[in-house]
């Protein structure tokens, strides 16, 4: 690209930017029109945004278009090399993850066994604030733990070795269906959403358990039919989508998980690396989508606009949302690729997507983690759920009072424009890392295909921290 190219992006651009700019005012201004805040998504108690809603929504709307902006005038490539240099994650640590996973397990299983219920519910904790929402956290910022926590592999593991104490001949699994990727993942990932937000509605009980145990019955029965690794790498769900995640982490596995062997390198930079398929931006659209709906369904706004309740109701509506974000998704990655060929699109709406799924976790529910992740003391004080009271802990009170409101709204703020800002750097270098760099009109056309992207995102930028401000009631003095 030459720098005359760099300098003048040229009339069309120009227009696209007044344009992005244009819908994006227009967006802010439809969702700064809806009611008011209203007791919808409260997790963990009462905060006061400490800035109004229309300030901070304007101001991240135009954030995330400004991110645009900037790669449609320059060609941005954000990432450094990193540090290849293999490096080994302790036995002791790695031999300690794995035997809290099967621990936990167990522990899931004791409870569900002898039945009884409390905030103690360590389905609740280990599978839905530790698992769904902590540890995807860790997997994008930190690296890949769950590839020795994962519990399903060591009990596979576990059997594997009792049925070889016992002599019996092992049989070679069957390849697995190369045209299904990971779209087995994503539709896992599909009905645990619909279990988590419609189902159970975050809380535990025989029914989260019992969908455990099918789950983990599933997954022994997948790994026997086509081998551990092949079935974690493609349809096992939380293995897929924690490594999908993990591409932001700046530590990776460099080689097989039992080897402990990791490496470095940049923050976000997996996201360029290759290895994206159709089934993978679907998956990152679902995690998007399943974190959008949990926060708009409990809106005044979708009451009254949508009204259907009970499993019945919240089945078709999450059902046609999920629906919709997939289309919408891998419409916009065609769109983007054009005549570069389809790996391109899906190579930057993946890598654009995966960032905002990631932003919106934690800004939706990092409080979750922080308060009701508390409830663990409970759990040992009652660890199964038959009124007991060790230590003096079954009857310990979640604390929210050293959450300061004002960084709390700071770092929901924070994790979801920067999601979205990385989302916007990541895509546009994903889409252009192929491109011939001496062609300024392969570079404005390009540009030009990203426009959809770049809407897709700031829409969707503007729609969830409105459901934040809905989601968190302003409290004035004396009232």
């Amino acid at each position: 690209m030459g720098a005359a190219d760099v300098r003048r992006p040229g009339r069309r651009v120009r227009r696209a930017a007044a344009r992005l700019a244009g819908i994006t005012g227009a967006v802010t201004l439809a969702l700064l029109a809806f009611p008011g805040a209203v007791l919808g998504h409260q997790l963990v108690g009462l905060f006061e945004s400490p800035i109004p809603l229309p300030v901070y929504l304007a101001g991240a709307a135009a954030a995330v278009a400004l991110s645009f902006a900037i790669v449609f005038v320059r060609d941005v490539r954000p990432f450094g090399a990193g540090d290849d240099r293999p490096r080994t994650v302790p036995g002791w640590l790695r031999t300690a993850l794995r035997l809290a996973g099967v621990v936990a397990v167990g522990w899931i299983v004791a409870q569900g066994v002898v039945g009884g219920a409390s905030d103690g519910d360590v389905g609740v904790l280990f599978l839905w604030i530790y698992g769904w929402v902590g540890l995807a956290l860790i997997s994008a910022l930190v690296g890949p733990v769950w590839a020795w926590l994962d519990p399903f592999t060591t009990l596979f593991d576990a059997g594997a070795w009792i049925v070889r104490r016992l002599g019996v001949a092992a049989w070679e699994p069957a390849s697995y269906p190369t045209r299904l990727g990971s779209a087995p993942a994503a539709a896992g990932y599909a009905v645990f959403v619909w279990l988590e937000l419609i189902v159970t509605g975050g809380g535990g009980g025989r029914i989260l358990v019992g969908a455990f145990l099918a789950y983990l019955a599933i997954t022994l029965v997948g790994m026997m039919q086509y081998g551990r690794d092949e079935w974690r790498a493609r349809a096992e769900v939380f293995s897929v989508w924690f490594g999908l995640l993990g591409r932001i982490a700046p530590i990776a596995l460099a080689g097989p998980p039992e080897a402990g062997v990791v490496r470095r390198r940049s923050f976000g930079a997996g996201l360029l690396e290759p290895g994206w398929g159709r089934a993978d931006v679907a998956l990152a659209a679902l995690g998007v989508a399943g974190v959008l709906y949990d926060g708009l369904s409990q809106t005044q706004l979708w009451y009254n606009t949508v009204g259907l309740t009970g499993i019945p109701g919240g089945t078709l509506t999450l059902s046609v949302f999920l629906g919709i974000a997939v289309i919408l998704a891998l419409g916009v990655a065609r769109v983007v690729a054009g005549s570069s060929g389809a790996a391109v699109g899906v190579a930057a709406v993946g890598a654009g997507l995966v960032p905002i799924a990631t932003g919106y976790i934690a800004g939706h529910y990092l409080t979750f983690v922080l308060i009701d992740g508390q409830k663990i003391l409970i759990a040992l004080g009652d660890p199964f759920l038959q009124g007991w009271n060790l230590g003096g802990l079954a009857f310990f009170t979640p604390n929210s009072g050293w959450l300061p409101p004002g960084i709390v709204w700071a770092v929901q703020l924070g994790v979801v424009v920067g999601g979205h800002m990385l989302g916007a750097v990541a895509g546009h270098a994903a889409a252009a890392r192929d491109l011939d760099a001496d062609s300024p009109g392969a570079l404005r056309s390009l540009r030009l295909r990203q426009l959809p992207l770049a809407v897709f995102m700031v829409a969707l930028t503007a729609t969830t921290l409105w459901s934040l401000g809905q989601s968190i009631v302003a409290v004035k003095p004396g009232g």
